[in-house]
């Protein structure tokens, strides 16, 4: 049996590629955007995140209670040559955070160019 009150998993993701970008969404409702701390270090980005909920009501009569505590962990390798690490962003809405990973301009397609013969 776990602690009441505890709960510590890895939330689902999504990672997307388009053109310009890497999109990586995790599904994280229950959360503020406060309770983040995204970053990248050793060419990883990691996101972790922690949610206590305050005990207002101390002396209620709870036979069970599992609301209180949750947090996550999660990294992701980040190959230096394709991403701008300094470019990288992140929001918080309707539960889901999404973390903008954009392409190095150097690894973007390019228009194709008609070479003109003389």
């Amino acid at each position: 049996m776990r602690p009441a009150g505890s709960d510590s998993s890895v939330p689902a993701v999504n990672i997307k590629e388009m053109d310009t970008q890497f999109e990586l969404e995790l599904s994280v409702p229950g959360f503020d955007k406060s309770d983040f701390n995204v970053r990248v270090e050793n060419q990883k980005l990691l996101i972790s995140a922690e949610s206590k909920t305050e005990n207002e009501k101390e002396m209620e009569n709870y036979t069970r209670r599992e609301f209180g505590y949750h947090s996550f962990q999660r990294s992701f390798a980040l190959p230096k040559e394709i991403i701008n690490e300094e470019a990288i962003d992140a929001k918080y809405e309707a539960g889901i955070l999404k973390v903008m990973l954009p392409k190095r301009t150097e690894v973007l397609p390019k228009e194709p160019k008609n070479i003109v013969i003389s």
